[in-house]
């Protein structure tokens, strides 16, 4: 966990500090579980037509692997934009 994120927490005792250190990271373990799950979920329903055999076929291979990319690369950018505007809001205090 980036060690910036308890700044404003230095004022409690160690024991406090570990224990919300332990909770932020849970809860980043948890947004990540969501986050997979919500990948898997709709790249699944959008591109998996039928179970004619165990493995994916050529097309929904190719579809699960395109949805797969769009959903990062939107992930990571609403994160970048999330960080830009928290950066900004930390400037103008």
């Amino acid at each position: 966990m980036d060690k910036n994120m308890l700044g404003d927490l230095a004022s409690l005792p160690q024991e406090d500090q570990a224990k919300m250190a332990s909770m932020i990271d849970q809860l980043q373990i948890r947004d990540s579980l969501r986050m997979y799950n919500s990948l898997v979920e709709r790249c699944f329903t959008d591109c998996v037509d039928s179970f004619r055999r165990k493995t994916l076929d050529k097309q929904e291979d190719t579809c699960v692997r395109r949805c797969a990319e769009k959903f990062l690369k939107h992930s990571m950018r609403v994160g970048m934009r999330f960080a830009e505007l928290n950066q900004g809001a930390a400037t103008q205090d």
